[in-house]
């Protein structure tokens, strides 16, 4: 109810709006919204590209003149009355983790099998991480806990007519192009889906490194990038739909709103995130998964997910996969859930951060097996691939009862196998997770 009232006296930012090209500038945060912003605009000679958090927020992205210097916009505009913060708006990057060396056994059984309404390769549903999880005992125990929650993909869109995902998504949203829509296709829309590189059944890897500076970077974590005729500018194609299959398969039940905000390179910005981020509140999604990291902090980000936290939405990120103890973003913040990766054999992935400042739970993230856009399937391996096994879990628990926040889906979700201390409360155990929820919140 309090989520409802606060979301009536804002205006909502509507998936249908189509403001101008994100990225390239600063983000700017003024009180007194539109009319104080394009005041600053004329003082300092700088241009209003968009507004971030809605239509009449205090959210803005603007460019400096043509051949201006950013740097002293950023000094100019942060000496106007009324100017709270002013960010760059960084440039976002997917790396992967480079760890995926054999095609798992789960990718060549391909044996169609029924799973919630369509039919889906054998290997899908009985890949190891599905028992490591004691997900079908979940599914057995409680027929309840199959979703029923929205969860917003922030990533490089979805295959909109995978005929797995087709009948859970939502239309979404695309900010790289600024269209309804958050089809990831359309990035290889002049190429014939043959090209992308398979070995029966589908099996998909390559290094999908690029060339930009990782002190500003944010970065989606996978291990398997599409290879679509050897060229770059597709080595992270796909990574949205494989996060989008690892949440279908914990929440089957449950609908996907994809929300497009990196490109088939990998490559995005920090304010097509923040959009993200505000479209999904406005949405009223339940669940926010966000398979990347933040090479540096940034407070609008951290700003925006304080938004979501206090409207209800839960957020789930990856660790990353440096292999380090070291502490990213968003998965670092206070009411984040840092998801780590871990092997078959429940132990935490090499390329997996830790942590417990940084990892609230762990969860399979080596060759689990998922969609893949022209009605393919995949494996991966990464921290990205781990985290939406978390964020179907959570709309498992709003399937069964909508009265969840942060901290209570944190809870269940916490109540995991011990592994490692290093692996924040443990391994994911849906089972344990829905049975605390069940008892101490009100499920059923």
């Amino acid at each position: 109810m309090i989520r409802r009232l606060l979301l009536s006296l804002i205006v909502i930012l509507g998936l249908a709006a189509a403001p101008l090209r994100a990225g390239g500038g600063l983000i700017v945060r003024v009180a007194g919204g539109l009319v104080n912003i394009q005041l600053a605009c004329v003082l300092t000679g700088c241009t209003v590209t968009e507004n971030i958090d809605g239509q009449t927020g205090e959210l803005y992205l603007v460019a400096p003149a043509p051949g201006g210097d950013l740097n002293a916009l950023l000094a100019a505009l942060l000496n106007i009355t009324g100017v709270i913060d002013v960010e760059v708006d960084t440039i976002a990057h997917v790396r992967d983790s480079n760890s995926g060396t054999q095609i798992p056994a789960a990718l060549y059984d391909t044996t169609p099998t029924p799973y919630y309404g369509a039919m889906v390769p054998h290997g899908y549903v009985a890949q190891p991480a599905v028992s490591i999880i004691r997900l079908p005992t979940a599914q057995n125990t409680y027929p309840s806990a199959s979703g029923g929650g929205v969860v917003a993909i922030i990533d490089t869109g979805v295959d909109p007519n995978h005929p797995v995902l087709k009948p859970c998504l939502l239309p979404g949203y695309d900010f790289t192009r600024n269209q309804s829509g958050a089809d990831e296709t359309l990035d290889v829309a002049l190429l014939a889906p043959p090209v992308v590189s398979r070995v029966p059944p589908t099996w998909v890897s390559g290094n999908g490194s690029g060339n930009v500076s990782q002190s500003t970077a944010a970065v989606v974590n996978q291990s398997t990038a599409a290879v679509v005729n050897g060229n770059p500018g597709y080595a992270d194609f796909g990574h949205g739909t494989m996060v989008a299959g690892l949440v279908h398969l914990v929440a089957p039940t449950a609908k996907i709103l994809p929300l497009k905000a990196f490109r088939a390179d990998g490559t995005g910005y920090n304010s097509d995130i923040l959009r993200a981020i505000y479209a999904a509140i406005a949405n009223h999604a339940n669940v926010l998964n966000m398979s990347f990291t933040l090479a540096s902090y940034s407070g609008e980000i951290a700003t925006a997910l304080d938004f979501a936290t206090f409207t209800g939405t839960v957020s789930v990120a990856s660790a990353g996969n440096s292999g380090e103890e070291t502490m990213v973003y968003p998965a670092g913040l206070w009411n984040v859930m840092g998801i780590a990766s871990t092997n078959n054999n429940s132990q935490l992935s090499s390329f997996s951060n830790y942590g417990p400042q940084l990892v609230w739970v762990a969860a399979p993230g080596e060759g689990v097996i998922t969609t893949y856009p022209f009605s393919t399937w995949a494996a991966g391996w990464g921290t990205s691939f781990s985290a939406p096994l978390i964020s179907g879990l959570t709309a498992d628990l709003f399937g069964m009862n909508l009265l969840s926040d942060q901290g209570s889906a944190g809870d269940s979700v916490s109540h995991a196998q011990p592994i490692d201390p290093n692996a924040g409360h443990g391994l994911l155990d849906t089972l344990q997770a829905i049975q605390y929820w069940s008892q101490s919140i009100g499920g059923h």
